[in-house]
């Protein structure tokens, strides 16, 4: 589609936006929000015609892109059959949603509580667990995003967590690996998985083993920096768990459905855990829509005990129809591998190239269509290249660097001193290289901060 100006419309939009419309995370008379006119597949255009390639996904969920035909098509349909029934029925979507995804999911996590997105998943897996056990406590590492509801934003470990954390909710962080800015004073990925897991033994030792109920870990944390756990990491948290008890939550609600060039983070290290969240790329975020996937022992625990949960649109039905075509057009195109081959031929080598090239890249990392560039003023010092949460003048660079890949057309993912590479899932190398392309020139003003 040609985007076309209409300057007119888009200031009506804006203006109505800027006197009704309340923003998360945001500061209200400090924000300029953007009206867009429309999207379609990698891209998406304002009111005057400019078009940005969408480097963000949309919050990391457009895994097919913007209004693919055959999804779009499959909420009409179910639209015109049944747009809404209540869950404690079965419908046809519904169900065959859940097999489709149930199929996919490692191990015996073969049943499936369908939420209304990622956050409220987490909300569940968490009384899931506290439930089983019998034991209260969550563990949860610094360095994650799990949602901003209650729960999920005070297991969440980044700033966003701060305003909301009375130190009531049961929650306890911990480190999980990270090399390039290791807390274990580690030279190696083996040091630093070894002292990871180390310190997250002790912490359960000295939090009480029979107080914890679960361990929940992104899988491949998302908005804190991608930064894939070493080899044994997940494997070892895995062990952890079946010694003390605690139920092994993985949050997939970014990582899933293709975004690391599998199905499931999760199957590129061979670990199974008790319980799986999921959102976002399930649908491809064209009707909110997220779950819980569950282990054999977990649905047990239910089998004939009542779980007190439940939402009023579980499973519905446009949003599980959604779902159920994105899944089979991820297939059928080959959406997961695509992810995979450029992640590996183009994506990677590319970052790697910008980074030799740019003083301001200290690190490249990721995998799939799933990758952070870690901004640093001094690459031997590592030095960010502005302070932890920073704003205002103190976030002059990252916002200099932002402004610099907008005006080149591409619509970055920023995240305190890190940008995003998170494209759809299905994007084209032709427009992967004109991403990257833009990306070279903003990170040349990222370089005019560096010593």
């Amino acid at each position: 589609m040609t985007p076309q100006p209409d300057p007119e419309v888009g200031a009506a939009v804006k203006a109505a936006d800027r006197a009704h419309v309340f923003h998360s995370w945001s500061a209200q008379e400090l924000i300029d929000p953007l009206a867009v006119a429309g999207a379609e597949g990698s891209y998406f255009w304002d009111y005057d015609g400019k078009r940005y390639l969408d480097f963000t996904s949309g919050l990391v969920y457009t895994n097919i892109g913007y209004q693919h035909p055959k999804v779009v098509a499959a909420i009409q349909e179910q639209a015109a059959r049944m747009t809404t029934f209540a869950p404690a029925f079965a419908v046809e979507a519904r169900s065959e949603a859940a097999r489709l995804i149930a199929e996919r999911t490692p191990g015996d996590l073969d049943k499936i509580f369908f939420t209304n997105g990622g956050a409220d998943a987490i909300e569940h897996a968490v009384r899931m667990a506290r439930l089983h056990t019998g034991r209260p406590k969550v563990l949860s590492a610094y360095r994650s995003y799990h949602g901003g509801t209650q729960q999920a934003v005070n297991l969440t470990g980044d700033p966003r967590r701060w305003a909301s954390d009375g130190a009531a909710a049961g929650v306890v962080h911990f480190w999980a690996p990270f090399l390039y800015r290791s807390r274990f004073y580690a030279e190696t990925e083996e040091q630093e998985c070894a002292r990871a897991l180390e310190h997250l033994e002790t912490t359960i030792a000295f939090e009480g083993p029979a107080t914890i109920a679960a361990i929940v870990l992104e899988t491949i944390p998302g908005t804190a920096g991608i930064m894939v756990p070493p080899p044994g990491y997940l494997a070892g948290v895995r062990e952890i768990c079946d010694k003390y008890g605690i139920v092994f939550v993985l949050d997939e609600v970014m990582a899933g459905f293709g975004r690391t060039g599998e199905w499931f983070a999760a199957d590129l290290f061979d670990v199974t855990p008790d319980l799986m969240t999921f959102a976002k790329g399930v649908n491809s975020g064209y009707v909110p829509l997220g779950g819980v996937a569950i282990s054999g022992a977990i649905a047990e625990t239910f089998a004939k005990r009542p779980y007190p949960g439940g939402l009023t649109y579980s499973g519905h039905p446009l949003a599980c129809a959604a779902a159920v075509a994105t899944i089979q057009v991820m297939a059928e195109e080959g959406v997961v591998e695509n992810a995979a081959r450029l992640g590996t031929d183009v994506v990677g080598p590319a970052l790697r190239e910008l980074a030799e090239r740019h003083p301001s890249v200290g690190e490249v990392r990721g995998v799939g269509m799933f990758w952070a560039l870690e901004l640093v003023r001094n690459r031997e010092t590592r030095e960010p290249l502005v302070p932890y949460n920073a704003a205002g003048a103190a976030n002059a660079p990252m916002a200099a660097f932002g402004a610099a890949a907008k005006a080149a057309g591409l619509w970055p993912f920023i995240n305190m001193n890190r940008t995003h590479v998170v494209p759809p899932c299905n994007v084209g190398e032709a427009e992967l290289k004109e991403g990257l392309a833009a990306l070279d020139t903003a990170l040349a003003v990222a370089d005019e901060y560096t010593a």
